[in-house]
């Protein structure tokens, strides 16, 4: 088992992407930003998902091998609410814009959230695995992860290949509803790339390359693990045929302080939730009563 090197600390008075961040990127295709939002900030997060009818109206699922239930809420456009004055600020789409070396653009964003004994896996993958068969050319892509709980082994924390990204795409395929990387490769890189947990806490972001595999175990603690992602496409990575994530359009950057000052807990009209049935990467399961 790998220990987590690309660990650095937020300081919101001098955070700049460094060399060595660029570096720990480039070779391990990962950096993991330590309490990139503050308490402050993951309370407004948190009162967007628990204090309205988002996951209610916009939940569903797909079944993991065991008969669990991952569940998610998947939107392509940020919007204007507190989540979407995350995924557009500063500390956040710049860095995605040090990393990738490009102009970004909001992909989409997803509230992962597994629920206490319940909550059910992710198998091995790579996010580009997805996202080739969306026909987005080129792994110029990645993801932030935020803790929005502690994620720690007990309750399904991710787990990840560090280096795994320069071995290029692996071949995926349809298992338990959802894309899967190639078993027999992804153990072959494992013998050069180990796996490492990533125990998070909340407000931790993890920035991780499109073609890093990483998988999750159920979640079988008594504490829920809830997550926010959101994922980033270069400018000149527009996908050849429009589906059913965001085609190319600017982001409109806010500033850091942009999380801390809005008010907007409630109004989702401006954030395009995904149809899910129009997905050809994942099998549907819809929760029956929008059970949570």
């Amino acid at each position: 088992m790998a220990t987590l090197s690309a660990v650095y600390n937020y300081s919101p008075e001098n955070f700049t992407v460094t060399d060595d961040m660029k570096k720990s990127f480039d070779d391990l295709g990962y950096i993991l930003v330590r309490g990139l939002f503050n308490t402050a900030e993951m309370s407004k997060l948190r009162k967007v998902f628990e204090e309205t009818n988002l996951i209610k109206d916009h939940g569903w699922g797909t079944v993991d091998e065991s008969g669990k239930v991952t569940k998610l809420v998947v939107w392509n456009s940020p919007g204007s609410d507190v989540s979407g004055m995350m995924a557009r600020c500063e500390k956040v789409v710049n860095t995605c814009e040090e990393l990738l070396k490009d102009e970004v653009y909001h992909y989409h964003g997803k509230l992962l959230y597994k629920e206490p004994h319940s909550g059910g896996s992710f198998l091995w993958h790579q996010d580009y695995g997805y996202w080739y068969k969306n026909t987005c050319l080129f792994p110029d892509m990645l993801t932030v992860f935020v803790a929005i709980d502690k994620c720690s082994k007990s309750n399904g924390c991710l787990q990840i290949l560090p280096g795994s990204h320069r071995c290029g795409r692996i071949d995926h395929d349809m298992s338990s509803g959802q894309t899967a990387a190639n078993v027999d490769r992804v153990n072959d890189i494992k013998t050069i790339c180990p796996s490492a947990f990533v125990e998070m806490d909340p407000g931790d972001a993890l920035f991780f390359h499109c073609n890093v595999l990483h998988c999750s175990s159920a979640n079988e603690s008594p504490d829920r693990r809830w997550a926010y992602l959101m994922a980033y496409n270069t400018k000149n990575n527009n996908p050849a045929v429009p589906h059913h994530h965001a085609q190319y359009t600017p982001i409109q950057k806010v500033p850091n302080s942009a999380v801390a000052d809005c008010t907007n807990y409630n109004d989702f009209r401006d954030k395009d939730f995904m149809d899910a049935t129009t997905s050809k990467t994942v099998e549907v399961t819809f929760l029956e009563n929008n059970d949570q």
